[in-house]
């Protein structure tokens, strides 16, 4: 089984279409931190259409708390600073896939610390800075399911 977890989210729409995203796959989804927006908005459950009944749903105070409890190598950090493109790692059974806030991703110390696992999307056009975060969720969850030969 895998995960999914996005830190600090800030649009509905995009927490939505995540939990859509892994309610079709039978993935985790970890809402870690404080998100900045309530979580039954209504532009969150819009985006989820009536899947929420199928998303294995969890809350996290912190990084620090998910860093408990996935082993160094399993979480997989995604940022346009990452170290590694997303299909040039083997993805595992367990693995989480941590996504940041869409305005600022994730804290520099935090990616640091996993630069030898975290991961980036390729941007061809250099000017554009990021990818919609429900589009990269969609991007690495897809490649790990692949890898994994989509089970479940």
């Amino acid at each position: 089984m895998l995960n999914v977890a996005l830190w600090e989210p800030e649009i509905p729409p995009n927490t939505g279409n995540v939990a859509r995203l892994c309610a079709a796959s039978r993935t985790a989804l970890w809402i870690v931190g404080r998100p900045n927006f309530r979580m039954d908005d209504k532009a969150v459950r819009r985006a989820g259409l009536d899947y929420w009944p199928y998303v294995n749903l969890n809350f996290l105070h912190s990084l620090e708390q998910l860093e408990e409890m996935f082993p160094v190598g399993n979480l997989r950090p995604f940022s346009v600073r990452g170290s590694n493109t997303y299909t040039q790692v083997q993805y595992q059974d367990g693995d989480c896939l941590l996504f940041g806030p869409e305005s600022r991703g994730l804290p520099p110390e935090f990616l640091a610390r996993h630069s030898k696992y975290s991961l980036k999307i390729p941007i061809v056009c250099p000017e554009v800075r990021s990818i919609n975060l429900s589009t990269s969720v969609g991007i690495g969850l897809y490649e790990a399911l692949r890898q994994l030969n989509f089970p479940g």
